[in-house]
């Protein structure tokens, strides 16, 4: 029985796994190549590997805490039942303002790809345009989404099929390994994690799901794997034609990739597939900010007037138009690669507390095997420290606010008992 408070369960296996998807195989393909071959060359390869494992053990943890706790917030709730307050509002600070950079990120790549001249206007047009879908209801938002991965998985295997078909490919790109070290490595698996890190987006619709405890960890799975899958095939093919040098150097990857292929018939298609798929990883992040917001501001630890559920459309309307706000004012200042970093780094914290929360898991309640938690939360906080310096800083400048913010609010409290 649900309560006027409460979000309606609509979402079904297909649905919440094509969310997951939808959130990981966005434009993260179309923006994240290029930064992670400048760190590693060739070795961007082993740094997708790297992210995998950690993003599967971070799956694997998420997954089971969501069938323990299947309510909005995510690692906000998962930290805070299971290691503390503290805990849990630093997942959910670090969620709320690493994803709302990422939603500028993303709605930035859409200006950048729709219309250069005027990316601004274009995305801050984006951000509201998709606020008001996710408002009408979750299930319009799922079914945007299949439709979104449907046409930008149909572009990516077309780009896929003209470069390996050309006889511009290169073997021996692959195997170059000049100019790859181990730091280089690590930063670009840290800069591909926020290309992976969309399987959250599950979790934090935890109370929207039905039968979550069977639900989450097969959705979780299914969009993991296939994401890792569409970027092996997709990194491996533009190597071929660009190799790591002309990789490196690309401002827009899939576009000198099927140009070198001789295929500049596709271009407007990966363009047109660029800000779709920009647009789809917008519209779940949304989704995300929105519902950790929700829980956070039912606990106070946001303003509480963001907790209110529309009584039509069942959505947190209130924190959907917070967040639709907040982020229009960021893509009016902020540079898209910039974000990405300063996302990474959010989220890896993010997820290291999940980690930390699944460790504390009995057998009763199905904790996964204690390699995985221990491996999640050792590489997420490798990969953090290995992020571009600035993104460090900047990160736990975030983290030291958060600390402070939870300190006054915990006085709060106290001195009003």
């Amino acid at each position: 029985m649900t309560t006027p408070g409460d979000l309606r369960r609509t979402l079904r296996l297909f649905d919440a796994t094509v969310i997951g998807v939808g959130s990981m195989v966005g434009a993260g393909i179309f923006v994240a190549l290029a930064p992670a071959a400048q760190a590693a060359r060739t070795g961007l390869l082993v740094g997708l590997a790297v992210a995998a494992v950690v993003a599967y053990c971070n799956a694997t943890s998420s997954a089971r805490l969501a069938a323990q706790y299947p309510t909005s917030g995510g690692t906000y709730v998962y930290g805070r039942e299971r290691l503390g307050e503290l805990w849990g509002f630093l997942a959910g600070w670090s969620f709320v303002v690493g994803k709302t950079a990422s939603c500028a990120a993303m709605a930035l790549t859409v200006g950048a790809y729709a219309w250069p001249d005027h990316a601004r206007t274009v995305a801050a047009v984006s951000v509201i345009a998709l606020t008001a879908v996710n408002y009408r209801g979750i299930s319009k938002s799922a079914t945007l989404t299949r439709l979104i991965v449907a046409v930008v998985s149909a572009v990516l295997v077309a780009v896929v099929i003209a470069v390996l078909g050309s006889g511009a490919v290169d073997t021996g790109a692959l195997t170059d390994e000049s100019g790859t070290t181990v730091a280089g490595v690590l930063q670009a698996a840290g800069l591909l994690f926020f290309a992976f890190a969309g399987y959250a987006r599950i979790a934090t619709l935890g109370e929207e799901v039905r039968d979550p405890e069977r639900t989450i960890p097969r959705a979780i799975g299914i969009a993991l794997a296939v994401a890792l899958i569409v970027y092996a095939t997709v990194s491996v093919s533009v190597l071929l034609v660009l190799g790591s040098d002309g990789l490196a150097s690309s401002a827009a990857p899939l576009l000198d990739a099927v140009r070198a292929a001789g295929a500049s018939g596709l271009v407007p298609v990966v363009v047109a597939g660029a800000a779709v798929a920009a647009l789809g990883s917008l519209l779940s992040l949304i989704l995300g900010v929105s519902r950790t917001a929700l829980a956070m501001a039912r606990d106070h630890r946001l303003p509480h007037v963001l907790a209110a559920v529309h009584p039509r459309f069942g959505v947190p309307h209130r924190a959907e138009l917070a967040v639709c706000v907040t982020v229009v004012i960021l893509v009016i200042t902020v540079d898209v690669r910039d974000a990405i970093g300063f996302s990474s780094f959010g989220v890896l914290v993010y997820y290291a507390i999940a980690n930390a929360a699944a460790w504390t898991l009995t057998r009763a309640e199905r904790r996964p095997p204690r390699i995985v938690p221990i491996t999640g939360l050792g590489g997420c906080v490798v990969l953090a420290v290995a992020l571009p310096a600035w993104s460090v800083v900047a990160g736990v400048g975030v983290l030291a606010a958060g600390t402070l913010v939870h300190a006054v609010q915990a006085c709060r409290v106290r001195v009003g008992r």
